[in-house]
């Protein structure tokens, strides 16, 4: 039995062609464009025919008779016993002309060519949306009473349909899917649509809370959702058990859910935390429609909603569906189907599969190139600081990812060195020998950094001076606070600031900040050096506000103790956990690679928490330490290592092991 079909490279045509060639002696001709070609090939595969059952046609839909030249049409002639339309335009977020071009333009070629060859039966795959956005409960038998399809993808599903029933001389059958979603055997889905939106929401959801966490969900109308395998199967059987023409058939759920239900479902299906309680979307129709105008008339408020909504991959019109008006009756579907084993599965049953099948192979993460290299690789990184510590091992691990790693500091000899050590590891760095306190050797180095490489794409902000001190301690060393502020802010600020207009030009730049997790703590002995990497913080969190939309962010890292030269004075850290420089250096990748606004470890969180919930106590806990742990012998100006620790002193030492950072 030969059949023609349109859109059979599409999600749906492609299972239905496979479906109508299991068919002993089916042949199916199917409409392909001519720079589509490379496709065939794949396609026969999948259906396992070689090219005498699976023949392509070559035409275009938005042509007359589809564009298929005369002599194709006259082998076809008398041949075609039943034609399927299904190509069509299936996304919310499609432009109206090309809508109106292939929905309506094209299901009116697509009859006329069906005409043209004389095909038996017309078969045309419409959609629930034709519907438009009916109040009540909406019939098979019904097609003039649909109402609210201003939206061009309702009104152009609408017309469609209108075109075969007015215009079709042959015999004829509608079939209106309801929303498609993947194999329930399988889960396999060719795209993110429909309830697939929802997906990323739900993945952020479960990893912020655990899965025992109870949720607020938005309680909104019935959407119906169908599985792939449902459609074509009821396509494949009702198309050849129900010869009356003039029909038309709900391939919908008989039962359908609410949008708080369908949110609830896939939430168990990815062990995120469940919708305990629901807030009905109606209410939101109680809001005045000028009140809701005037709020999306602020700049602010629509860019925050577009942010969120770009954020999670959610498109605009999906919000259509949240207060969904219209059930959909299937007693036609449901007696024809009678006797045939073909039912809609529960979506309960199969949602898992569902998800799995998103999160292994549609989840957008996993196409954007998480990987330092794909990050950082050509592109220009300045790292300051970068010829010991925390700064080298950062230089090191970005050039192995690609990158054209730049480092500065104060000490040739130490630039030469680390120049030495990438040399024989089979890559290079560009040193500069610069102290960045000194404005105008900061203000030389940044003109000469531009020349030589026109910018920077990645900067580093890791040159600093830590000084352990107590207030008490620094009546007369005011100069400590005045070099610590110098390097540590305004060093730190004078090469962003002459970086930043060449990002800006650019549209592109990251800024990584190395902070302290004293600035979290507020840790005592450290007042010179908190309070200088606290000014860069407090500048970063404005300049991040004035430069969000033009392509630069901004990354603070809380550097938990870090085993570097800086901290060798203080012989007492030698029994605190601290991190390796190369671990340090994971973190800034991360920073680059990811962007988030601040990372910060457990300890620091907690800190911050306490000071912010119960100030008082934390002062009293800090004092505590303060008091536990004496200045260092080089804070005293003393040689050799004469600090004592009491045994409550070592006795926190030894808890602090416990905490990881």
């Amino acid at each position: 039995m030969p059949y023609f079909v349109t859109g059979a490279t599409g999600f749906i045509g492609k299972r239905l062609v496979k479906k109508l060639l299991e068919r002993k002696g089916a042949k199916v001709y199917f409409l392909i464009r001519k720079e589509s070609a490379g496709k065939v090939a794949a396609l026969r595969d999948y259906w396992g025919v070689s090219a005498a059952r699976a023949i392509a046609v070559h035409g275009n839909l938005t042509r007359k008779k589809l564009g298929v030249s005369a002599e194709d049409i006259k082998k076809l002639k008398g041949e075609i016993s039943g034609f399927y339309h299904l190509a069509a335009v299936y996304d919310l977020e499609a432009d109206e002309e090309s809508q109106i071009a292939v929905n309506i333009d094209g299901t009116r070629n697509t009859v006329e060519f069906a005409k043209a060859i004389d095909a038996g039966h017309f078969h045309h795959v419409s959609s629930i949306a034709a519907a438009g956005l009916y109040e009540g409960v909406f019939r098979e038998d019904m097609f003039k009473e649909a109402e609210n399809y201003d939206h061009p993808y309702f009104r152009t599903k609408h017309e469609s349909e209108k075109i075969v029933r007015d215009e079709c001389k042959l015999p004829w059958t509608v079939f209106r899917p309801a929303m498609v979603v993947g194999d329930s055997m399988t889960g396999e889905m060719d795209k993110i649509d429909g309830p697939y939106y929802f997906f990323k929401l739900i993945q952020r959801i479960r990893k912020l809370l655990p899965s025992w966490m109870p949720m607020v969900g938005l309680e909104g109308g019935r959407i119906n959702i169908v599985p792939v395998d449902f459609v074509v199967n009821s396509l494949d059987y009702i198309s050849h058990h129900e010869h009356a023409s003039g029909k038309c058939f709900h391939l919908v759920d008989p039962v359908g859910y609410r949008v708080g239900d369908v949110l609830d479902i896939l939430s168990k299906a990815a062990h995120a935390p469940r919708m305990n309680l629901f807030i009905n979307a109606a209410l939101l129709g109680f809001i005045p429609k000028a009140v809701k105008k005037g709020l999306m008339a602020l700049a602010p408020v629509r860019r925050i909603r577009d942010a969120i909504m770009t954020d999670l991959g959610v498109p605009e019109g999906l919000l259509t569906f949240v207060n969904y008006p219209t059930r959909f009756d299937c007693r036609e579907t449901l007696a024809a189907l009678k006797g045939s084993g073909i039912t809609c599965p529960n979506l309960n049953d199969y949602a898992w599969r569902l998800w799995d099948y998103w999160e292994r192979h549609l989840d957008p993460d996993l196409f954007i190139n998480r990987s330092l290299r794909g990050t950082v690789g050509g592109k220009v990184v300045l790292i300051t600081g970068g010829s010991s510590g925390i700064g080298l091992a950062t230089a090191h691990k970005f050039a192995e990812a690609g990158a054209n790693v730049l480092i500065c500091g104060r000490d040739q000899g130490k630039l030469d060195e680390a120049c030495k050590e990438a040399s024989a590891k089979g890559y290079e760095f560009n040193a500069y020998a610069v102290d960045i306190a000194d404005m105008a050797d900061c203000d030389c180095f940044i003109a000469d950094l531009i020349t030589a490489h026109g910018g920077v794409d990645f900067l580093i902000n890791n040159a600093g001076r830590s000084i352990r001190r107590a207030v008490e301690a620094s009546y007369d060393r005011f100069h400590d606070f005045e070099r610590t502020m110098q390097l540590n802010y305004f060093g730190s600020l004078r090469v962003t600031m002459g970086l930043l207009p060449g990002m800006a030009a650019k549209r592109e730049g990251h800024v990584v900040n190395i902070s302290s997790i004293g600035v979290l703590t507020n840790a005592p002995r450290f007042s010179a050096y908190v309070a200088s990497k606290a000014a860069l913080d407090a500048w970063t969190r404005c300049a991040s506000s004035e430069f969000a939309d033009v392509g630069i962010s901004f990354t603070t890292i809380n550097m938990p103790l870090v085993r570097t030269p800086m901290i060798a004075p203080t012989n007492l850290y030698n029994n605190v956990p601290t991190l390796a420089p190369e671990e340090a250096a994971e973190l800034i990748a991360q920073a680059c690679i990811f962007k988030p606004v601040r990372i910060a470890t457990r300890l620091g969180i907690a800190g911050q928490v306490m000071h912010a919930l119960v100030p008082k106590m934390a002062q009293i806990a800090m004092n505590t330490s303060f008091r536990m742990f004496p200045d260092s012998s080089a804070a005293k100006g003393e040689k050799g290592d004469k600090t004592k620790l009491s045994p409550e002193a070592l006795a926190m030492q030894q808890m602090m092991r416990g905490i990881h950072f």
